[in-house]
């Protein structure tokens, strides 16, 4: 059974930092990209960071530069270290796991349940 634990959610003043971490558990994390996306009342699901199991890193615009994406394959677990936050960066953050080998029309997508991130004063 495949699980992905999102964890660190929270209340923040605007300016302040949140780590949040995803734990994975029944796949094979080399064959996976790991990835956080976010969603705000009214608004599309949207990518946030993205990280292969080689350590390549992808990121919205919104966040270039104040948030990180990390992984420690050994744990199984990827993280998400944000700084600066700013009352836009309120929403409902998910951790995804997508594999990347295999035949395409066979690679599995999965899902966390996850949390929520308030940035307010």
């Amino acid at each position: 059974q495949v699980q992905l634990v999102e964890s660190g959610g929270g209340l923040v003043q605007p300016g302040g930092s949140l780590r949040l971490s995803c734990a994975a558990s029944g796949i094979v994390f080399s064959r996976y990209a790991m990835g956080w996306y976010r969603q705000a009342p009214g608004k599309q699901r949207e990518l946030v960071a993205a990280i292969t199991s080689g350590g390549s890193t992808n990121y919205g615009d919104s966040v270039k530069g104040r948030f990180t994406i990390s992984g420690d394959n050994a744990k199984k677990t990827v993280y998400l270290q944000m700084n600066s936050l700013k009352p836009e960066d309120t929403a409902v953050y998910y951790c995804n796991a997508k594999e990347v080998l295999g035949a395409p029309s066979r690679r599995s997508d999965y899902w966390g349940q996850g949390t929520q991130v308030t940035v307010s004063s």
